[in-house]
């Protein structure tokens, strides 16, 4: 199978696009068919939304299922894991003195989300602290796990962090969850099609992965997986046609989260497209050539500031993205604004725990010399601000 190039993709010519993670740049052919869904809604837009999308996302879930490991009423799709988190939060219950126990590496917006739903129910919200670099599996899961206590009622971890990029070791905690009793919520949003994912070896409770990152799938599509026996919990975020639905379908959990009123269904639908495009190209390819340039970005760049990296090269700590220390010194907005008006380079500089970091993403799009194009705007505008 061929690997697939810059030439796959609608980016801007000249432009070194090195965010990949953040928002993901979609292909031509799956921009194509989700144009296409377009113009075909359109024709009759009764009939399409009225009395077909209901066997359309199934047949999209069913490949979303595949894909992922799961079964296709167990997967619904969200627009992003923010929103679906936002729903799993609403829905679970929680009492004063309950504990939602998360690392400090967690997301922004699930951070606020947690911290929002413990203020209103008297919860406590722990944040176990992994401090950098990470050294092994080991201590990081008996560093999360020695801040469960029976008060415990949720473990949410992410699976692959978006501030550091780092994968968590996140088998073994959600056994361990399982097996306390304690419901395990895996925020999994940079994972589709960058690290392996199998729902099924995979013990956690509920599962969230965004589809318009790494799958290339269109803005706003991502999914929610629970395994049947905790959907009971989750309630809808928006209470439409499938609460006490007139036609009942084979799963409530599909009922009371799949229709939330109109809305374009056209970036679900596209996640087969999407799919199909990943697998008809040699994208285990794409994955080695990602994890070999964001090692070797992170070792130039380490070189040139002497600062030491944050995670092994060796294990599984790292895919296709790393994140970088900077020098303390470095102002994250300006260094931000000039990489991209002075050298036409999109990558995040942001700080996580007071120290700057520059994110760099690597995938089908990318080549080397992005890489010699990020490090070189590195060593001149470092090189002015000493």
């Amino acid at each position: 199978m061929a690997v697939p190039t810059r030439d796959d993709f609608m980016l801007q010519p000249g432009l070194v696009f090195l965010n990949h993670g953040s928002f993901g740049a979609v292909p031509t052919v799956v921009l194509d068919e989700m144009h296409r869904l377009e113009r075909e809604m359109e024709r009759n837009p009764v009939e399409w939304l009225g009395r077909r999308a209901d066997e359309l996302l199934a047949g999209a879930r069913a490949r979303l299922g595949a894909f992922v490991g799961a079964h296709a009423d167990d997967v619904v799709f969200f627009p992003n894991p923010t929103t679906a988190i936002n729903m799993v939060a609403r829905s679970i219950e929680l009492h004063p003195g309950d504990e939602v126990v998360t690392t400090d590496h967690e997301y922004g917006a699930m951070d606020r989300t947690w911290r929002k739903r413990c203020r209103e129910t008297g919860a406590t919200y722990v944040r176990v602290p992994i401090p950098l670099p990470v050294t092994t599996d080991d201590d990081f899961v008996e560093r999360v796990w020695t801040a469960v206590t029976p008060r415990t009622k949720v473990l949410f971890l992410s699976h692959l962090t978006s501030a550091t990029a780092l994968v968590f070791p996140v088998h073994e905690l959600c056994r361990r969850a399982r097996a306390a009793g304690v419901l395990a919520i895996v925020d999994g949003a940079h994972v589709p099609a960058h690290i392996p994912l199998d729902l099924r070896t995979l013990e956690c409770d509920i599962y969230t992965g965004a589809l318009h990152k790494w799958l290339c799938a269109p803005k706003g599509c991502s999914f929610l997986y629970a395994r049947p026996e905790v959907q009971p919990l989750l309630q809808p975020l928006v209470v439409s046609w499938g609460w006490e639905s007139d036609s009942p379908g084979a799963s409530q959990f599909i009922d009371f989260h799949e229709w939330q009123g109109t809305r374009d269904l056209t970036p679900f639908l596209g996640a087969a497209a999407a799919i199909d495009f990943v697998e008809s190209h040699d994208w285990h390819a794409v994955q080695a050539e990602g994890h070999r340039l964001a090692l070797l970005t992170r070792s130039r760049i380490d070189e040139l500031t002497g600062l030491e990296p944050i995670s092994p090269d060796t294990g599984d700590w790292i895919g296709q993205m790393a994140a970088v220390r900077l020098p303390d010194t470095v102002d994250v907005v300006t260094l931000k604004q000039r990489l991209f008006a002075e050298h036409r380079i999109e990558v995040p500089v942001h700080r996580w725990s007071e120290q700057p970091f520059v994110r760099a993403s690597f995938t089908a799009h990318n080549t080397e010399a992005d890489a010699d194009a990020l490090v070189a705007a590195l060593a001149t505008l470092l090189g002015a601000a000493r």
